[in-house]
């Protein structure tokens, strides 16, 4: 009975410390292109299918929505983002984002998450940089 009790706590064991890493990016390659959701300071929506945000106070990523909105273009207007689960920003489906006026709030779908170089930061024109 002891060896069941002992095999059974050693699994359990084994499934947490696997889903307590599963939160958490690996500190290697894979962060460079993951922001942390509190680190996330601006953002601009350069057409409706384009938003750019800024991270930190020199990094930038380009979201691209699978259907846009005009709203995304009108600077009056509020990006909301919800986190559910981790506060690690790796893929689209770490984003739950609307835009919100005020009093129409429509749902955007990300579809590709890009951080970008310094080069394709330097090619955005200015009034499309957040």
């Amino acid at each position: 009975m002891k060896a069941h009790f002992l095999i059974a706590a050693t699994a359990a064991a084994l499934s947490l410390a696997g889903m307590a890493n599963a939160a958490t990016p690996a500190k290697d390659n894979t962060t460079r292109n993951c922001f942390l959701s509190r680190d996330w300071q601006n953002w601009r929506g350069a057409d409706p299918n384009t938003i750019y945000l800024r991270v930190h106070a020199h990094e930038f990523y380009r979201l691209d929505l699978s259907s846009g909105s005009p709203m995304v273009t009108d600077d009056t207007n509020h990006l909301v983002s919800q986190v559910r689960g981790s506060n690690w920003i790796c893929s689209p489906l770490d984003l739950d984002l609307k835009i919100s006026d005020g009093h129409i709030t429509e749902p955007l779908i990300v579809k590709a998450i890009t951080k970008l170089t310094p080069e394709q930061v330097a090619m955005i024109p200015k009034k499309a940089l957040p």
